[in-house]
């Protein structure tokens, strides 16, 4: 689900959109395709649910907004976001407490 890049960590995430709150349910999958599954409260509609789960990610993980980028799956539940200026020790440490 963690995949390390010259600009910081890659996050392959599994959204789960028009959810009562916005938060990390557990993991989707396994081994290399294992996904972070994240419950959004925005639905699907007009990018709202991608930009919810930007700015879910940018607060978990203490960044500006601008910091975190969403490169694949802009219309579908699997997605990954690319977390600049994050070390995956870092991002090991944030998903622990979260998935725990």
């Amino acid at each position: 689900m963690l995949r390390e890049s010259a600009a910081g960590v890659t996050l392959a995430v599994r959204a789960q959109p028009g959810a009562k709150k916005t938060a990390i349910t557990g993991v989707y999958g396994e081994g290399p395709e294992a996904q972070l599954k994240i419950a959004v409260h925005a639905p699907p509609l007009e990018g709202r649910a991608n930009q919810a789960l930007a700015a879910f990610l940018a607060e978990t993980f203490s960044l500006p907004k601008s910091a975190v980028e969403q490169t694949t799956g802009e219309s579908n539940r699997s997605k990954v976001f690319l977390l600049r200026g994050v070390t995956r020790a870092k991002a090991e440490i944030v998903l622990a407490a979260w998935i725990s």
